[in-house]
């Protein structure tokens, strides 16, 4: 039972479009909605591909393009489905692309390391991942455009009307950041869906795959009670590449407006159904190794993937992969009439570390959430599978929670809920997932025991004082609960002896920490995992420089003030210096992320 919230009518002067892309791993989906004045907007999906004409209701396409040896695009989606087009491939010499939004999870945290790089198909030759990610935008740009013409009345008209100015939502995992999110919009300007302008950048907002899934479940498939009393809900956000774990409730003092926060760290692990594939495929290579079916294993495993997996449910039976004709035979490996027969214990294990992912998220963030939590909902492709929502119920039987699978659609829950993060905004405050901060020379504090460690390699700076190397200054703290408006700042400033040697141009970079270290104050302490997220060209022309005795009384120097700024904008985290200008007016200035309308996903 969904809570029913009310959708107000939209209230802008002129229509407008808004399509949401889901682009998964294996498979993606377009949703919509058509925004006219004074009418209250409706979600709909696309149903209907190109070279899927005979199929209606047919919600999902591969991710999947095929490239001629020119690298030249051949079929996208659902016309690599096409009867023959495999053959095609083959003789012709296409290269296929898939699982290629994998390529953008370079050096993402736990789960992401070279063992998953190292089962990841590569990608065709002279392509890079942007190019092949604006490959299929443009083709999904042309697959809502041939639906709306089509099964809208006046649907020419309505699209001619929106050309142009029509506003994109891209989905990604809750693990993409800054690099990935840069990466997207270069290929959403690459395919032509906006323009990289100010103006254009505005008409592309992104979400992650988990708060996209709570607008879904909140419009279509909460049960009963869930989130009614401010209690809190685990989305675990199955897919083909990833599984997607995020917590949020429901902040009751609202009042009309009905909104939510999220209560612990997103989670993004790589644990997805083609993993279970992954596994499937290593077995079947030992298994059939001395077998004459050994060279069919790609066949078997696309068989799998369709028929057996999903159908799994009984560990104690036996399960069966039909891949040939009554003519493929052999005893040894149990093929009988062109069935591969498997212990049920054997496919149990193919599923296993993906089951032990969820159920240790799920630990995780009741663990660590600002609420306590009462159900789980999975949506998500991969959460069809009856025999993974068995098992994780069963590794959470001892928490008290309630696991429950929405009986709408759950495959489309990303695309439907990107466009419902559009519409109606109901998450309004997030969790930090790692620490940021601002490196920095601190100075010396003969009573701080870490500081007495490093006096050997202390200098006296342009102010007089002595200054410790290596400091981290922390302005926003992991696991923070922040509000998308409220801003965290701290004030820094960099210090020259004369006023000749204060630079024109000076970076200032913004950190991060991944690590376990509580309070991070050293980046020479696990140095490895801080990561620079953006850099913030200031003219310190524009800032008043400040002459000053120094320290130790041996003279003046010059300081020039300034604090760092990190603010919530939706799923977005943004970056900025502030400094006041000769007329004491706050000045700010943001990162070059930001000019390029590159914007930090919030993480």
């Amino acid at each position: 039972m969904a809570l029913n919230p009310t959708r107000a009518p939209f209230s802008g002067l002129r229509r407008k479009l808004v399509l949401a892309f889901d682009v998964g791993t294996t498979y993606s989906g377009i949703s919509y909605s058509v925004l006219d004045p004074d009418r209250v907007p409706e979600i709909k999906g696309v149903t209907k591909f190109p070279a899927q004409d005979y199929i209606s209701g047919a919600s999902k396409i591969p991710t999947v393009i095929y490239y001629d040896r020119n690298g030249k695009v051949r079929a996208v989606g659902a016309e690599t489905l096409r009867d023959g087009i495999q053959e095609q491939a083959e003789d012709e010499d296409w290269v296929k692309a898939e699982w290629f939004k994998l390529h953008l999870r370079s050096r993402l945290g736990p789960g992401a390391g070279s063992e998953i790089t190292n089962k990841i198909p590569p990608l065709p030759p002279g392509k890079t991942v942007v190019q092949v990610f604006a490959d299929f935008l443009v083709y999904l740009l042309s697959c809502a455009s041939k639906y709306i013409h089509e099964t809208h009345a006046n649907g020419v008209a309505l699209w001619n009307s929106v050309q142009g100015q029509i506003e994109f939502v891209l989905s990604h995992p809750n693990g993409w950041e800054g690099t990935q999110q840069s990466q997207m919009r270069e290929a959403a300007v690459l395919a032509k869906l906006v323009v990289d302008t100010p103006a254009g950048n505005a008409r592309l907002t992104f979400v992650t795959e988990g708060e996209a899934s709570l607008h879904f479940a909140i419009q279509n498939g909460l049960p009963d009670g869930a989130m009614e009393n401010g209690e809190g809900i685990v989305i675990i956000d199955a897919g083909g590449g990833t599984i997607d774990v995020s917590s949020y409730s429901r902040n009751m003092s609202g009042g009309a407006t009905m909104s939510f926060e999220e209560i612990s760290a997103p989670q993004c692990h790589f644990y997805g159904s083609v993993f279970v594939n992954d596994n499937a495929r290593n077995f079947l290579k030992s298994y059939l190794a001395n077998s004459p079916f050994v060279e069919d294993i790609d066949h078997i495993i696309r068989c799998f993937d369709k028929n057996t997996k999903p159908r799994f449910r009984n560990s104690n039976e036996p399960q069966y992969i039909k891949f040939g004709s009554i003519r493929d035979n052999d005893a040894t490996v149990n093929v009988r009439s062109g069935q591969l027969k498997l212990e049920g214990r054997d496919l149990a294990l193919f599923f296993k570390p993906s089951i032990d992912c969820v159920v240790q998220a799920v630990r995780e963030q009741c663990q660590t959430a600002h609420k306590s939590i009462s159900h789980v909902i999975f949506v998500g492709g991969f959460s069809a599978s009856d025999y993974l929502l068995e098992q994780v119920t069963k590794g959470l039987s001892q928490t008290g929670l309630n696991v429950f699978r929405p009986e709408s659609h759950v495959n489309k829950a990303v695309s439907d809920g990107a466009a419902s993060f559009y519409l109606d905004h109901f998450v309004r405050s997030r969790i930090s997932k790692v620490t940021y901060g601002h490196r920095m020379e601190p100075y010396y504090c003969a009573d701080l025991a870490d500081h007495r460690g490093r006096v050997s390699t202390a200098y006296t700076g342009p102010s007089g004082g002595l200054l410790v190397r290596n400091g981290f200054d922390v302005i926003l703290p992991k696991n923070t609960s922040i509000p998308e408006t409220k801003e965290f700042r701290r004030p820094y400033q960099f210090c020259y002896a004369t006023a000749q040697e204060i630079m024109r141009i000076r970076d200032v970079p913004v950190v991060c920490y991944r690590g376990i270290v509580e309070v991070p104050k050293w980046t020479d302490i696990d140095p490895h995992n801080y990561t620079e997220i953006c850099t913030i060209q200031v003219d310190l022309s524009q800032i008043p420089a400040i002459k000053t005795a120094k320290i130790n009384g041996s003279g003046m120097y010059f300081a020039v003030n300034y604090e760092v700024i990190i603010i919530f904008g939706l799923t977005e985290l943004k970056a900025q210096v502030a400094w006041l200008d000769r007329n004491n007016v706050e000045k700010r200035r943001s990162s070059f992320f930001q000019e390029r309308g590159e914007n930090i996903i919030c993480s």
